[in-house]
């Protein structure tokens, strides 16, 4: 049996502390990206509502035009 001295303990702890830490790393990256995209997917969904009419003011646009075409007899 191999005896574990005091500096190799040290070691083993030091390479458990290294591999967690690569780990959170690796977690912190893969966070960052989803909040990236995530923040791009807002903007493109805000951006395309941004663009959109509506129903109550199509439905209204529609009874205004309505009104001209019959005052102008174009109907």
């Amino acid at each position: 049996m191999k005896k574990i001295t005091i500096d190799n303990l040290a070691l083993m702890v030091k390479k458990g502390f290294d591999h967690t830490d690569k780990g959170f790393k690796q977690v912190n990256k893969r966070l960052d990206n989803l909040q990236k995209e995530n923040q791009l997917a807002h903007e493109e969904i805000k951006l395309k509502l941004d663009n959109v009419a509506y129903r109550f003011e199509l439905e209204d646009l529609e009874k205004r035009v309505k009104r001209l075409e019959m005052k102008l007899k174009i109907v």
